[in-house]
C-alpha cells in the first residue's frame, strides 16, 4: 500500500545492512565512518556495511584494496586509513562488485559522481549504477522498504522527476517499495574525516518522514555538525547553490585581483578590508592551507575540482531547458571569468617576468587542492595545454597524483608528469607554483636548489611571499601581489560592487526558486522556500550567506573601472 505524505510510515524499521555504492571521495569517508559508528537500530547487532564498486579498468582495483583494509583515497586524509583499516579488520566493512549484495540492504547510499554536458546534467554514469541497483532490488524481501539516500550532487527537480521515474520504470514506486532521499555531501579533500563528522549536513527526501529516517542514522557519524531535515528539491537547490555562489565569488575576486594587478595594488589589504566589514573574516590570505571562507575570496591559478565548474549549470538547468535568457546570470557569467584565469596567469608572468613562449617551464601542483590527489578540472592542467600552445616545454609536478591518473591521460599530459621534483626543476627556466601543497611549503629552499637556472617564479596559488626571493636573483610575482597600497576609496568601491553582485545573485536564486515551484513542486511539503534556501545554504562551514533580494538601479564605478558581474546584477534586476 503506498504512503501519502500525509502519513507515517507503518513499518518498523530494522538497519541490519548498510550499501554504499562508489568508493570516491564521498562514499569511501562515509562506508568507513558508518561501519566504525557501530549503529544499531531494530536489532542487537552493529549495521553491516558493504561498498559497490563497477569493475572498471581506472577504479576496479578499489574492490581489493578495500578489503585488505586500505583506504583508496590518495593525498593526506587524516585517520581514514586507520578507521577503514579497523572496521574490516572487524568483519563490519566489506566492499564487491555484485550489485545483488543490495538487495536486502536497509538503506543505500548512492555516491556516484555527476556531472554536466554542456548545459544540462550528464547523469550517464548515475543512470548506470542506478539501473544496476533497481535490477537488484526487484528481488528484494517484501517487507522490506529501503531508503535510498543520494550523496550525489542532483540539478534542483531530479529527484521528483529523473530519479522517481527511473525507479518506477522498474516497478519499485516511492513511497511504496523504496523511499526516495537526499543527504548532498559537503566533503572536502584533506579533510574527509573532518568534514563528515563536523560539519552541518542536510537530510531531505521526498516524504517527510524520510528526513527523520536518515537523521536517525546519520546522527551516529555526523557529531559535531547539526543535521537540517528538508525536502529533496530544496535538499538539491542548496547543495548547487553553496557551489555555484562559490564560484561567483571567487569570478568577483577574481575581477578585482585583475584591476589590482594591472594598476600594481596589493590585493589582500583589500581582501581583509571587505571581509572585516561583512563580518566573513578567516586565516587565508596568511596560510595557503586554510580554506577561504570569506565574502571576498582568494583567486588562484582558477577554478578546478568536480562541484564549482559545473554546480551553477546544475542548478540553472531547468530554466536553460525552458529557454530563459542567461546573459545577466551572475552564475553563468562568472563561469567565463573563473575559466579565462589560467591565461591571465600567463599574461601576469609576461607583464612582469617575461615573455613564456618556448621556455622551459615547470608547473608545481598538478591536483586542484592542496595536499590532495584529485585533478579533476585542475587549472594546472588548463595552463599546462594553454604553455604548449606557445611552444613551451611544459612539465608538471606532483607529489600525490599518479602517473596513471585519468585526467592526465584524457589531457594527454601524461607524458608530461613527473612525482620527481629535482627533474621536474632541471634546466626549468620559469616556474608556475599551481597548488598550495603543504610539500612545497617544507621544500621551499629545495626548489630553489633544484632549479638553478630559474628566471622567475609565478605564484599562482599564494604560496610563497616576495620577501622569500629578496636575496634571490629569481623574479617573482604572484597573482595579487602589487607593491601600492589600496585607497580607501577603491576599498569603499569594491565594498558597494560587493553588495550590489550579493543582491543580484539574492534576486537570482529568489527568481530560480519560484520558476521551481511553479513548474516542479509537488505539494506543499516539496516547495522550495527562497527564506529556507537562505538559511540552509548558511550553514555551509566555507560561507554561503545569501543577500535578500532588492532592486537595484546603478552599477558602481572607479575611474572608469566597474565589475562585469555588478553590470549583470543590475541589468538583471532592471528586466
Amino acid at each position: 500500500m503506498e504512503i501519502r505524505l500525509s502519513e507515517k510510515l507503518s513499518f518498523d524499521w530494522k538497519v541490519e545492512k548498510i550499501g554504499v555504492i562508489g568508493p570516491g571521495i564521498v562514499g569511501m569517508p562515509m562506508a568507513s565512518l558508518l561501519a566504525n559508528a557501530r549503529i544499531k537500530i531494530g536489532t542487537d547487532q552493529p549495521a553491516k556495511v558493504v561498498v559497490i564498486q563497477r569493475n572498471s579498468v581506472n577504479s576496479g582495483w578499489k574492490v581489493g584494496a578495500i578489503n585488505q583494509g586500505k583506504s583508496v583515497i590518495g593525498g593526506i586524509e587524516p585517520g581514514l586509513d586507520r578507521i577503514t583499516n579497523e572496521v574490516v579488520e572487524a568483519g563490519l566493512l566489506s566492499a564487491s562488485y555484485d550489485f545483488s549484495n543490495l538487495s536486502d540492504a536497509d538503506m543505500i547510499l548512492v555516491s556516484i559522481q555527476t556531472d554536466k554536458a554542456g548545459f544540462a546534467p550528464d547523469y550517464g554514469p548515475l543512470m548506470g549504477g542506478l539501473t544496476s541497483l533497481a535490477e537488484a532490488l526487484q528481488k528484494k524481501p517484501a517487507h522490506k522498504v529501503p531508503v535510498i539516500v543520494f550523496e550525489s550532487t542532483l540539478a534542483p527537480s531530479s529527484m521528483a522527476t529523473v530519479i522517481k521515474d527511473h525507479f518506477a520504470s522498474y516497478g519499485l514506486i516511492e513511497g511504496k517499495d523504496i523511499l526516495l532521499g537526499n543527504s548532498p555531501n559537503r566533503v572536502m579533500p584533506g579533510r574527509l574525516v573532518e568534514r563528515v563528522t563536523d560539519s552541518d549536513k542536510l537530510v531531505a527526501g521526498l516524504h517527510p518522514e524520510t528526513p527523520k529516517m536518515i537523521k536517525h542514522v546519520y546522527k551516529h557519524i555526523v557529531t559535531k555538525g547539526e543535521l537540517y531535515e528538508t525536502n529533496s528539491m530544496t535538499a538539491e537547490v542548496v547543495k548547487t547553490l553553496e557551489n555555484a555562489y562559490r564560484d561567483v565569488r571567487i569570478a568577483f575576486s577574481t575581477e578585482l585581483v585583475r584591476y589590482c594587478d594591472n594598476h600594481n595594488i596589493d590585493f589582500y589589504p583589500i581582501r581583509e578590508e571587505i571581509n572585516k566589514r561583512m563580518m566573513q573574516t578567516d586565516h587565508a590570505t596568511t596560510d595557503p592551507n586554510a580554506v577561504p571562507s570569506g565574502g571576498i575570496l582568494i583567486p588562484m591559478l582558477g577554478v578546478g575540482g568536480h562541484c564549482l565548474p559545473k554546480d551553477g549549470i546544475l542548478l540553472w538547468w531547468r530554466r536553460i531547458e525552458s529557454k530563459e535568457d542567461t546573459s545577466d546570470s551572475l552564475i553563468i557569467n562568472s563561469r567565463v571569468i573563473n575559466d579565462e584565469s589560467p591565461e591571465n596567469t600567463i599574461a601576469l608572468c609576461e607583464n612582469n617576468i617575461g615573455k613564456v613562449d618556448g621556455k622551459r617551464i615547470a608547473i608545481l601542483g598538478t591536483a586542484y587542492r592542496f595536499n590532495s590527489e584529485d585533478t579533476r578540472n585542475s587549472p594546472s592542467l588548463q595552463l599546462a595545454l594553454a604553455l604548449k600552445k606557445r611552444g613551451c616545454e611544459v612539465i608538471l609536478q606532483d607529489p600525490y597524483v599518479k602517473m596513471d591518473d585519468q585526467n592526465l591521460k584524457k589531457t594527454n599530459l601524461t607524458n608530461n608528469f613527473t612525482n620527481d621534483l629535482k627533474l621536474a626543476l632541471a634546466n626549468t627556466d620559469l616556474v608556475f607554483m599551481g597548488t598550495a601543497h603543504q610539500d612545497y611549503i617544507q621544500k621551499f629552499d629545495d626548489i630553489i636548489t633544484y632549479a638553478n637556472t630559474l628566471e622567475g617564479l609565478v605564484d599562482a596559488c599564494n604560496i610563497f611571499k616576495a620577501a622569500q626571493f629578496q636575496d634571490s636573483s629569481i623574479k617573482y610575482t604572484g597573482i595579487g601581489r602589487g607593491t601600492q597600497a589600496p585607497t580607501p576609496a577603491f576599498i569603499d568601491f569594491v565594498f558597494d560592487s560587493f553588495h550590489t553582485m550579493e543582491t543580484g545573485l539574492g534576486n537570482e536564486v529568489r527568481d530560480l526558486c519560484l520558476f521551481l515551484n511553479k513548474t516542479y513542486a509537488d505539494g506543499k511539503f516539496n516547495l522550495v522556500d527562497f527564506k529556507e534556501v537562505q538559511r540552509l545554504a548558511a550553514t555551509c562551514s566555507t560561507g554561503c550567506e545569501i543577500a535578500n533580494p532588492d532592486v537595484l538601479t546603478k552599477v558602481p564605478e572607479f575611474k572608469g573601472f566597474k565589475f562585469r558581474l555588478a553590470e549583470n546584477a543590475v541589468a538583471s534586476s532592471r528586466n
